[in-house]
């Protein structure tokens, strides 16, 4: 099996991942999962498609993340090695798809508006 590459996106937060076999090591930024996301959150977050599909120990990922928080970088991760890992084998589709995995989340920040403090809040309102 040569390297998959794809590309997982939320908010502002780009992950490219790069899987192939190997032992289980995921390695984020040149940095460890455990040095990079330091809540067990974060970590279940990026770990949760290879854990449904219990390929958990069967791949080596290498992931460039950049923009965006530290939530936005895990979900976009999360994004980029379920599409990787429905690439590789399409039965994993029947799995992932119903968890919600493969959707794309299109929320994104709104912009702020001209004559206002924020994209909703307004300056205070004084009638006299």
């Amino acid at each position: 099996m040569e390297t998959v590459h794809k590309i997982g996106r939320r908010k502002t937060a780009v992950a490219r991942v790069y899987v192939s076999e190997g032992s289980g090591n995921i390695t984020i930024n040149k940095r460890e999962l455990n040095n990079y996301f330091t809540t067990p959150t974060l970590q279940y977050k990026v770990q949760q498609p290879l854990m449904l599909t219990e390929n958990l120990a069967s791949y080596d990922i290498k992931v460039n993340v950049y923009g965006g928080g530290v939530t936005g970088q895990a979900e976009a991760i999360r994004l980029a090695i379920t599409r990787a890992l429905v690439s590789i084998n399409e039965d994993h589709r029947s799995v992932l798809k119903p968890e919600g995995l493969l959707t794309r989340d299109p929320r994104m920040v709104e912009r702020k508006k001209f004559g206002q403090k924020k994209a909703r809040k307004k300056f205070q309102f004084s009638k006299r």
